[in-house]
């Protein structure tokens, strides 16, 4: 019973040390599919109790960063389509009818340019929204194939095209990449 117990811990210390180092994918994934700071640490923490759960079945073969960031884009997608459910029965918020906290940085031409994105963003659908994350991460085709589970041409193609929209919405100056 000792030599289970054991094992047990150095599992989850193990678990902790990875989390611990790549702790940055999951506030970014948290970031990138919840708006409020509540929201975010919500998901946040749901995606590190996910991994825990998960973590029996993780090959020590297989990069963490990527295991984690399919658990990541999963958890977030599912969170992210129940809290549409939640919201379906919500009134949305006029930010011309009242006062709305604002972060602007001083410089309103970029301000509008982090609006326009950020409301890009929001508008993408799940796949598109993680298949934009971790290329803004700068993972490679191959990366981001495997952690979304498409081929690297589909990967290139849906890059290619969400350039194109961005460069539509936004203006010919969005994407110089």
């Amino acid at each position: 019973m000792a030599m289970g117990a054991a094992h047990d811990a150095a599992r989850r210390t193990q678990f902790q040390q990875l989390i611990d180092a790549h702790r940055k994918i999951v506030f970014k994934v948290a970031n990138t599919y919840a708006r409020t700071p509540e929201d975010r640490a919500d998901l946040a923490q749901e995606i590190v109790a996910q991994g825990w759960r998960a973590f029996a079945r993780y090959e020590d073969a297989r990069a963490f960063s990527t295991w984690l960031y399919r658990i990541a884009l999963n958890v977030a997608i599912s969170h992210l389509r129940s809290a549409e459910l939640r919201n379906r029965h919500a009134v949305a918020l006029d930010e011309d009818l009242h006062d709305v906290a604002d972060e602007r940085s001083g410089d309103a031409e970029q301000d509008e340019r982090m609006r326009l994105l950020r409301r890009f963003i929001d508008a993408l659908d799940p796949l598109n929204r993680a298949l934009l994350l971790l290329y803004l991460e700068d993972k490679s085709y191959r990366e981001i194939a495997d952690v979304l589970g498409i081929s690297e041409t589909n990967v290139a193609t849906k890059i290619s095209r969400l350039k194109q929209r961005i460069r539509t919405d936004m203006g010919d100056g969005a994407t110089n990449r």
